[in-house]
């Protein structure tokens, strides 16, 4: 996938510059060691405008990943928000994959830096997975021990562990990992949370081996708003595999159904399940097409 073109433009340390023109130190932290903070965000032509999804959340969430890890982070997110309305419109994007990213000053040595930068960039890019259900496999790979990391920060370097998980998956001919915790019970995938039907109700693992995902929050949210009861506790891989559906949902897959794990196979119909009423509610909720901002 091309990202960007000649004529591409991203957001670099306060000024627009053209991305094939970019140039960042090649002795900096984040490249040699992954520290850097960055999140990931949407924008979506509604029927009024193009609005960027969360936007204020997903700033804010990237301050707090710099402020627990020690990454100075210096911007104002008001002014951060009107740069990246104004970089969409200097791309020509309407819909939108965008990615913002705080890296840090040239240093060799593992100490905190005193200055950091910032660079968001934007690409057209459809839902992670498209539009199937996907056939899932418990990862032999675990969520870090996040006595060992903030688990709650996004990272750069926390992705190794989600590419290990996502790559083994792939190879073994499934679509995605889903990764256990240093407990063994259910975490999350490598870029998505994690939600599972029984009984008319919703279980999601609980915080503190997870990131806290905005999509995430937002599907609880909804899920107020629809009267649909949803738990938040430690999960087994039992009652992972004798559940009724389950779906991903994160930023960049959106809410996308799971069909099978391992070889086990969900045998309801994914447009009667409970993830199949919120992945239309949340495209109806991004697309401003019914307005449950107004209530949550």
């Amino acid at each position: 996938m091309n990202y960007y073109n000649s004529n591409t433009v991203i957001y670099l340390d306060g000024e627009f510059v053209k991305a094939r023109e970019a140039k960042t130190d090649l002795y900096g932290q984040s490249l040699h060691y992954g520290y850097a903070a960055f999140e990931g965000i949407r924008a979506y032509k509604t029927h009024n405008a193009t609005r960027i999804f969360k936007a204020r959340e997903h700033f804010e969430r990237l301050k707090r990943s710099c402020d627990l890890t020690g990454i100075p982070f210096n911007w104002d997110i008001n002014d951060l928000i009107v740069k990246t309305y104004r970089l969409l419109e200097l791309n020509n994007l309407k819909d939108a994959y965008i990615r913002p990213l705080v890296f840090c000053e040239p240093n060799m040595s593992l100490t905190t830096p005193k200055a950091s930068n910032i660079m968001i960039c934007a690409w057209e890019w459809g839902s992670y997975f498209g539009d199937k259900q996907l056939k899932v496999c418990i990862s032999p790979y675990e969520r870090p021990n996040p006595k060992s990391i903030h688990i709650e920060a996004k990272m750069s370097g926390h992705y190794v562990n989600a590419i290990l998980a996502s790559g083994d998956a792939k190879n073994k001919g499934f679509d995605e990992a889903l990764l256990l915790d240093v407990k063994g019970f259910i975490a999350e995938a490598p870029s998505a949370n994690i939600f599972i039907e029984k009984n008319g109700k919703l279980y999601t693992p609980a915080l503190g081996n997870i990131l806290p995902g905005i999509t995430r929050a937002t599907i609880i949210e909804l899920c107020k708003v629809l009267d649909i009861e949803v738990i938040e506790k430690q999960i087994s891989i039992d009652f992972l595999h004798n559940a009724d559906s389950a779906f991903f949902c994160g930023t960049a897959v959106e809410v996308v159904g799971i069909h099978t794990i391992d070889d086990v196979v969900y045998r309801p119909r994914w447009r009667d399940s409970i993830g199949a009423t919120l992945q239309r509610a949340y495209k109806n909720l991004v697309l401003e097409k019914v307005n449950y901002e107004v209530i949550i």
